[in-house]
This record gives structure tokens, C-alpha cells and sequence, in this order.
């Protein structure tokens, strides 16, 4: 077990086994010491979306959260996967965080926090990244939240 899935251990984070499948889209792009991983979605560890719909109507900001850190918990899974081990991830450069919400929706970046939280509590000063927060008016498949980001990796 590295030392990033024991800190997840510790937090209680159960880190899915994922495998990519983008189709036709490649689902990350490793260029020297960057990756630039293709959007998540919050998907549970057993493979669900339970979250679905718009925030501000079926969906609290609370459940928003909930819906951006299950994108980053299978984005890990998916990591492990793709680098073999997670301890090569160096920090989280940037994110880009899409909100399924109502027209008069106020609080993305409330929601995408979820997100941010989870990888500033597993690598702490590594895990702050710039970020943007955008409210969409839908998702595929109804989703509630969609993040996309860039690592930077050894």
C-alpha cells in the first residue's frame, strides 16, 4: 500500500478499482510532468451515480459537495490505475469544476469544495490548486457535478 492509500485508509477513503473508459477520448494526456485527466463524474465506489439532477432544485449544496468528493474518490481510483502507484502524484495544479444547477444558483464553489477538500486533507499544501467553478445547465446523464484537473506527477 503506498503512503497516499494509507492516508486515505486513515480518512476512511476506500479508493475503487477503476479502469479508463473514455471511448473515443483519451481519458488523461501525460505530457512531461503533467497529466491532464479527462472529466469525472461522482460516480459511487460500487460504480452508481445516485446524485443526479440540478443543484437548487433536486439537490441540496450539501449533496453537491457529497457528489464533488465521490468525483475525486473514483478520479483516484482511476489515477491508481493509469500510474500504477499514487504516490507519484506531486500536487493538484488546476480544476475545473462543472455544477448541474438552476438558473439563480449561487454556491458552485461551495459544491466543488468537495473536491478541493478531499485533496487538500490527502496532500495537504500540495493538494491547494487554482480553480474554476461553473454552473452549467445540464450534465450528460443528468449528473450533478463533472471535474476535470491537471497533476503534476514524478
Amino acid at each position: 500500500m503506498s503512503e497516499l492509500e494509507g492516508r486515505l485508509s486513515a480518512m476512511g477513503v476506500v479508493v475503487p478499482d477503476r479502469t479508463w473508459n473514455k471511448g473515443k477520448n483519451v481519458a488523461v494526456n501525460h505530457v512531461g510532468d503533467l497529466l491532464y485527466v479527462g472529466g469525472h463524474g461522482p460516480t459511487d465506489p460500487d460504480g452508481v451515480v445516485r446524485l443526479k439532477g440540478k443543484l437548487g432544485r433536486e439537490l441540496t449544496v450539501d449533496q453537491g459537495y457529497q457528489a464533488a468528493r465521490n468525483c475525486a474518490v473514483v478520479a483516484l481510483g482511476n489515477l491508481k490505475s493509469y500510474l500504477g502507484d499514487l504516490d507519484r502524484i506531486l500536487r493538484v495544479v488546476k480544476v475545473l469544476g462543472f455544477v448541474n444547477a438552476v438558473e439563480d444558483f449561487q454556491q458552485h464553489g461551495k459544491v466543488i469544495d468537495g473536491f478541493s477538500d478531499l485533496w487538500i486533507a490527502l496532500l495537504g499544501e500540495a493538494g491547494r490548486h487554482a480553480r474554476s467553478s461553473i454552473g452549467v445547465s445540464s450534465l450528460a446523464g443528468d449528473i450533478a457535478v463533472e471535474i476535470e484537473f491537471i497533476l503534476q506527477v514524478r
